[in-house]
């Protein structure tokens, strides 16, 4: 990926979008400086948790404990072997339906989605909103996914339609290929050539272009969707009592799209008691300590706040498992097959600089990707390598590829740079 990833967050007014960005952004996680140039203002510093590579030390004698107390990142923290990766968020503004004629924001948010590389759609599953937001009862959240979907198509089909007799014209002309000519098209969305060529592998008897009807402009802009526009569902509100029948039906209607269940609200409360001293709470786990259970390090809540809590251990963390948030940015994460890779200056302590603290440095890069493009990516553009290590001093090729656990660990030695006689 040529740059920082960014995944928008989209989703109806009262669907809970705020509250899961709040969530995602956490204050707490405001720790040291942030790693990206610039932030706009709809766009925000979410975090998201891996394993840090520090825990696969901790077998390891007692070399372990001390190789995750000296782990001390650069951006983000680490938390007993758990990473807190900084990954940009993008707030997509405007989502109502008739957004691709300019309806509401359309226009601000079709302009706004096309920098994303993934989506988190926030799906209101209690049926208590409509599909502007407005209360109401037993409303049908399957609209929401369906017309969401259909106006990101028809505005991309809009655009290519507008121009069709001199796309194809011109196709015609300079004998292009397929895959030249939509990317010449779909570049304004951010996509790049391999994207088209993956999105068009996908479909079977593909005509020549020039004979394209409206029905394999559809397809074909759907399976552009699909590479371009990856999607999340969060199932929020997941604990009301109208929620099951609907995430039943919703599973069913998309077996193929990667949905989280979450209660965006819970974990914004938790976090908030945990912030006061009131709880001690593990996000994206189950586990909720209270001053009955540590009273040395935490204060008592009152007997509202403790009836609110057992509430919630009942209906959203005992049955769920958690509240879905930590897991809905992992899964974004993962259908963009982002994972992370640790660049060190000495490979043998896993050491910086002169310091004593280990994995300074994380970066999300796309599994696959080689490590020689790794090097120019954190090097900020064309290096020339004399070697690349990796853990126990074995020497990887620039071909290599970054996998999990396989050259995700790194030390880069650059050649010097030649000077004029």
């Amino acid at each position: 990926m040529p740059r920082d990833p960014l995944i928008g967050i989209v989703g109806k007014p009262s669907s809970g979008k705020s509250t899961m960005l709040n969530s995602l952004t956490d204050a707490n996680a405001a720790v040291g400086a942030f790693p990206f140039c610039t932030i706009d203002p709809n766009q925000a510093t979410g975090y998201l948790e891996v394993d840090c590579a520090c825990s696969r030390f901790k077998d390891t004698e007692d070399k372990g404990e001390k190789m995750m107390s000296l782990c001390k990142p650069n951006y983000g923290w680490c938390d007993h072997g758990k990473r807190h990766i900084p990954i940009m968020l993008l707030d997509v503004a405007g989502l109502v339906p008739g957004a691709h004629s300019g309806r509401g924001l359309g226009n601000k948010f079709l302009d706004d989605l096309r920098h994303a590389d993934a989506l988190i759609h926030v799906v209101d599953v209690s049926g208590t909103t409509d599909s502007e937001g407005k209360n109401t009862r037993g409303y049908d959240p399957l609209y929401d996914i369906e017309w969401l979907q259909d106006e990101i198509r028809l505005w991309i089909e809009g655009n290519l339609k507008k121009r069709w007799g001199s796309i194809v014209r011109r196709h015609t002309a300079t004998k292009s290929s397929i895959v030249d000519t939509l990317q010449t098209q779909f570049g304004g969305y951010g996509s790049l050539a391999p994207m088209v060529q993956r999105a068009l592998a996908t479909l079977k008897g593909l005509p020549p272009l020039e004979s394209w009807d409206d029905e394999w402009i559809t397809k074909v802009v759907k399976a552009f969707m699909m590479e371009k526009f990856p999607t999340v569902l969060a199932l929020n509100k997941m604990d009301h009592p109208d929620a099951d029948k609907n995430v039943s039906k919703i599973m069913l209607k998309y077996p193929n799209t990667k949905a989280v269940l979450t209660s965006a609200i819970t974990e914004v409360f938790l976090r908030k008691l945990k912030k006061q001293g009131f709880i001690k709470y593990e996000e994206g786990t189950e586990f909720i300590d209270t001053y009955e259970d540590d009273p040395e390090n935490l204060k008592p809540l009152d007997e509202k706040l403790l009836n609110r809590i057992e509430n919630i251990r009942d209906l959203v963390l005992y049955r769920f498992g958690s509240t879905g948030v930590v897991q809905v940015l992992q899964a974004a994460a993962g259908v963009l097959d982002l994972i992370p890779v640790y660049t060190v200056k000495n490979i043998q302590t896993f050491t910086g600089g002169n310091g004593t603290n280990v994995f300074r440095d994380c970066f999300l890069v796309k599994k696959g990707t080689t490590v020689g493009k790794v090097a120019r990516y954190i090097m900020g553009g064309e290096v020339t390598v004399a070697a690349i290590e990796t853990v126990g001093g074995v020497r990887v090729s620039e071909e290599s590829e970054v996998l999990p656990g396989k050259n995700d660990i790194l030390s880069f030695k650059l050649a010097p740079k030649s000077t004029a006689a």
